[in-house]
């Protein structure tokens, strides 16, 4: 009955494993489908079908259209600047918030939490925040986008549960020995909580640097949106008319033969590029233990 149960168990782990591996193929082969064919020739990319992971021919002309227009390089750094500020604030905000409401002795700790629970819950729209942000003369800078987002309740209890894991006796024994709030939480609190912060850090960057719709209601200048409202512009509209428009690269009868889907594949590339050279940083943190050198027995 053991080598029998021991063989099942290898057969459901192969079974397991194909299965796996036939959902990632899933997700793979679209991204590597549209890499290839914005490196293709234009001439030769439009017989490529969705399965085409290998160019057709070999060229860069969609990438020198791209960025020699006048739009997406500065929108690209405004993107850059909306994540690294907003994820540098976002989780400023965080930890201090988790911090404090995980003190054993805050008053009121359960008010607050049901206020936070019930506006996470009943979200009330666009059309106050759009009002404070005018109020506030903060319409048409990237600050809109940046503040209107500042802390995610969700979020928040994340934290909260990290923060809880760290026994009680060090924020104590730090305390005796002189250390204030802002010490425990930095030099105590974060260190033991490496899984937690670079995880959420992830999330918090994701969701700035994917951010087109309260910069496309906030920000009306072309010069000062992020990348993501041109590329929705490009991809999702079809307008291509701005992408190409304007260019002294090439003459006219030479952009006609552009493959324009082929163009539109290379700007979702450039938009997925910086995301997926930060998922292996934060990665190294998600199989460290939460009390990773705090203690020792």
């Amino acid at each position: 009955m053991g080598r029998l149960s021991k063989k099942s168990l290898g057969i459901m782990q192969w079974i397991l494993m194909i299965f796996l591996f036939a959902l990632t193929l899933t997700m793979i082969v679209p991204l590597l489908h549209i890499l290839a064919r914005s490196l293709s020739d234009p001439a030769q990319s439009g017989s490529m079908n969705g399965l085409d992971i290998i160019p057709n021919g070999f060229s860069l002309i969609n990438y020198q259209v791209l960025f020699s227009n006048q739009y997406i390089v500065p929108s690209i750094f405004n993107s850059i600047f909306i994540t690294t500020v907003g994820t540098l604030i976002n989780m400023l905000l965080t930890m201090c918030a988790a911090y404090v409401l995980t003190r054993p002795n805050l008053v009121g700790k359960k008010i607050l939490m049901a206020f936070f629970i019930v506006m996470m819950l009943f979200d009330p729209g666009i059309v106050p925040e759009y009002i404070v942000i005018r109020q506030l003369g903060l319409m048409g800078t990237k600050w809109s986008v940046i503040l209107s987002q500042a802390c995610n309740v969700y979020y928040l209890v994340i934290m909260m549960r990290y923060f809880e894991s760290v026994p009680k006796t060090l924020c104590e024994a730090a305390t005796i020995d002189g250390a204030g709030h802002f010490n425990i939480l930095f030099r105590i609190m974060a260190p033991l909580s490496k899984a937690g912060i670079a995880t959420l850090t992830m999330f918090y960057g994701v969701v700035r640097w994917n951010e087109y719709y309260r910069a496309g209601i906030y920000i009306s200048s072309i010069t000062e949106v992020p990348l993501q409202v041109i590329l929705r512009k490009f991809v999702v509209n079809g307008d291509v008319t701005n992408l190409v428009g304007a260019q002294n690269l090439m003459e006219y009868n030479q952009l006609a033969q552009l493959d324009y889907t082929a163009l539109q594949y290379a700007t979702i590339v450039v938009a997925i590029i910086p995301i997926l050279l930060v998922y292996p940083l934060v990665l190294k943190y998600y199989n460290k233990d939460v009390m990773a050198g705090g203690v020792k027995e």
